[in-house]
């Protein structure tokens, strides 16, 4: 199983040739060399919230274009990849016996969080993907245990993909920077990389900083609302370890990081 928390930009724009997205893009290519073409690929997208976890099981999911004010194309993108509702039972399983209440929904489609970074991955729509929401608590806590939950799967080749961004503050995308708001980017994202990449902070410690993100140097400057930190706490609750590898790129303008386990 390989797990990876990515920072998927701004809408479509990655698909669309966005001079601000070329190194995220360039980035996620040259990932796929990295690790072996999964068998399946799970997805925690930021774009997503349920009651509690529900996991899509539709054999041939839509896409849902849940952006608005982009270039017609964005709205004619296809990623006919399959679905997987063997895999999809498979959570479910793990997360009843963890203690959480979960459903299935076998009408969802895929979110952009889920076919924007997937198609840029593996154009070829060949592999089946699988979506499970987050929890509309937002409880930090809550989805490191969603995480931990999961590393009961049994699936050979699974690619875990936690879909959010790294920092994620609307109004800031659209305002002119200053050297304050630099700084306070630059510091939340050097917290989160030792956080997530430290080897010598231990398990205990590393869960408790993720659990208290909010306490972090300017946390909720960069995330005013968490929905899109929170893949990277299901991501870490399965993973339980420091990353092996983190990239801090930039993406419309503001620094941005990406890890994988």
């Amino acid at each position: 199983m390989r797990i990876l928390f990515l920072s998927h930009g701004g809408g479509p724009l990655p698909l669309l040739g966005d001079s601000e997205h070329t190194e995220l893009v360039k980035h996620l290519r040259r990932m796929t060399k990295k690790i072996s073409k999964p068998s399946a690929i799970l997805v925690i997208s930021a774009h997503w919230e349920a009651a509690t976890p529900t996991i899509t099981t539709n054999p041939n999911p839509t896409l849902i274009y849940d952006y608005y004010g982009f270039p017609d194309a964005a709205y004619t993108i296809q990623y006919p990849c399959p679905g997987e509702p063997a895999l999809a039972r498979q959570i479910k399983a793990a997360l009843v016996d963890a203690g959480f209440n979960t459903q299935l929904d076998e009408e969802r489609g895929l979110d952009h969080g889920v076919f924007i970074p997937v198609k840029i991955m593996y154009p070829g729509a060949d592999i089946p993907c699988v979506q499970l929401s987050l929890l509309k608590s937002l409880d930090p806590a809550e989805h490191l245990r969603m995480g931990r939950a999961l590393a009961s799967l049994k699936y050979d080749n699974l690619l875990v993909i936690g879909s959010g961004f790294s920092f994620h503050n609307m109004q800031a995308f659209f305002a002119q920077d200053t050297e304050q708001t630099k700084k306070m980017n630059e510091q939340f994202e050097a917290w989160l990389i030792d956080t997530c990449a430290t080897g010598s902070i231990d398990e205990v410690e590393r869960a408790r900083r993720l659990e208290n993100w909010a306490q972090a140097p300017y946390a909720k400057y960069c995330h005013p609302r968490e929905e899109h930190l929170l893949p990277l706490l299901v991501c870490y609750g399965l993973a339980s370890r420091a990353c092996e590898e983190y990239t801090a790129l930039s993406i419309i303008g503001k620094k941005a990081s990406l890890y994988l386990w």
